[in-house]
C-alpha cells in the first residue's frame, strides 16, 4: 500500500500532547529534550502541564506540533524497524506542518527546524498589531466562491483564501473588518457556516509580508539537505525536492495559500492510497476522508495508536 506522511499545522495543539509517548519510549522523551536544548526553553513541560494560554501562543504552538511529530515518526521508526523513507512515497504537511514534514525527511536538522519554527511563530505574531488582523471558516462553499466573498469584502483591505483545506471547507484571512464583512457575505451567499477562527493573527495572507521577510533570512542562514522523501508543498501542490527551491517555497508559504485539498489530492492522483497523520490531533485525517473517500487516513500520536498503526504497516 503506498503511504504519505501528513503532519497536522496550529490548532492541533493540546495540554499533555506527547506525554504518554514520551513516558513509554524513550526515544521520544529524548526527541523533545532535544527541542528544549535547542530552544533553550522546557517546552516540554509547558506541552505536558500548560498553561494553555502559553502552548497556544503562536512562538510555542508551532514548534511543540514539530516536536510531538518528530517524537512520534522516531518512535514508528524505530520501534517499526525501518527508516521512513522506506515506507513513505511523499511527505506533506499543513502550514508549519511543512518543517515537520522537511525534518522527516531529513532536509532539516531538528535543531534547526525547532529554532526556525520559533522564529517563524513570533515574526507572525509581531506582523499585526492583535486585534487588526483576524480569520474565518467557510463551510459549505468552495474555494472560487470564497475567493469571489474575499475579493468582495476586501473594500481597499486586505481579505484573502489563506487554507484550501477540504472540499466545501476555506479560510479566509486579513483586516479584521474585511473579515466581518466576508463572514455577512458568506451567510448571504448560502454558507452552511462562517465562523471567526481563535487565533491571534492572520496567517497566510499578504499582512504577513513583514514575517515573510524575517523568514527570508532565517532560512538563509540554514542548511537545507534534498529531502529523503519528495515534499508536496502547500503553496504549489506539487513535489519539491530541490533544497534552494524548498527555501523560497517556505518563504512564499507564509503569505500564500496552503493548497491542502489540492495537496492531498495531488498524492492520490500518485497512487497514494492511505495518509498517515503524525502528531498530536486528527485534524488532517478528518481532511483527508473529505478530501477523496477512496483514501484511508489513520492518525499516530499516542502509544496505542503507534501500536496500532505497527499492526496495519
Amino acid at each position: 500500500m503506498s503511504l504519505a506522511f501528513v503532519f497536522p499545522g496550529q490548532g492541533s495543539q493540546a495540554v499533555g500532547m506527547g506525554q504518554a509517548l514520551a513516558e513509554a519510549f524513550p526515544v521520544a522523551r529524548h526527541t523533545l529534550q532535544e527541542v528544549d536544548d535547542a530552544l533553550g526553553q522546557h517546552l516540554s513541560r509547558v506541552m505536558f502541564e500548560g498553561p494553555e494560554e502559553e502552548l497556544r501562543l503562536t512562538a510555542n504552538a508551532q514548534p511543540a506540533l514539530m516536536a510531538v511529530s518528530l517524537a512520534a515518526l522516531r518512535v514508528l521508526e524505530q520501534e517499526g524497524g525501518k527508516p521512513m523513507a522506506e515506507r513513505a512515497a511523499f511527505v506533506a504537511g499543513h502550514s508549519l506542518g511543512e518543517y515537520s514534514a522537511l525534518a522527516a525527511a531529513g532536509a532539516l536538522e531538528l535543531a534547526d527546524a525547532a529554532v526556525l519554527l520559533r522564529r517563524r511563530g513570533q515574526a507572525m505574531q509581531e506582523a499585526v498589531p492583535v486585534g487588526q488582523g483576524a480569520m474565518a471558516a467557510l463551510l459549505g462553499l468552495d474555494l472560487e466562491v470564497a475567493q469571489g466573498i474575499a475579493e468582495a469584502a476586501a473594500e481597499d483591505q486586505v481579505c484573502a483564501a489563506a487554507n484550501d483545506n477540504a472540499p466545501g471547507q476555506v479560510v479566509l484571512s486579513g483586516h479584521s473588518e474585511a473579515i466581518d464583512r466576508a463572514i455577512a457575505l458568506a451567510q448571504e451567499r448560502g454558507a452552511k457556516r462562517a465562523i471567526l477562527l481563535p487565533v491571534s493573527a492572520p496567517f497566510h495572507c499578504a499582512l504577513m509580508a513583514p514575517a515573510a521577510d524575517v523568514m527570508a533570512d532565517a532560512l538563509a542562514a540554514v542548511s537545507i539537505k534534498m529531502p529523503s522523501v519528495p515534499l508536496i508543498a502547500n503553496v504549489t501542490a506539487a513535489r519539491l525536492s530541490d533544497s534552494d527551491e524548498i527555501r523560497r517555497k517556505l518563504v512564499e508559504q507564509v503569505t500564500g495559500m496552503v493548497r491542502w485539498r489540492e495537496s492531498v489530492a495531488f498524492m492520490a492522483s500518485q497512487g497514494v492510497e492511505k495518509t498517515v497523520e503524525l502528531g498530536a490531533g486528527k485534524v488532517l485525517t478528518g481532511l483527508t476522508k473529505q478530501i477523496d473517500r477512496d483514501l484511508v487516513g489513520v492518525a499516530a500520536g499516542t502509544p496505542e495508536e503507534m501500536e496500532k498503526l505497527l499492526q496495519q504497516l
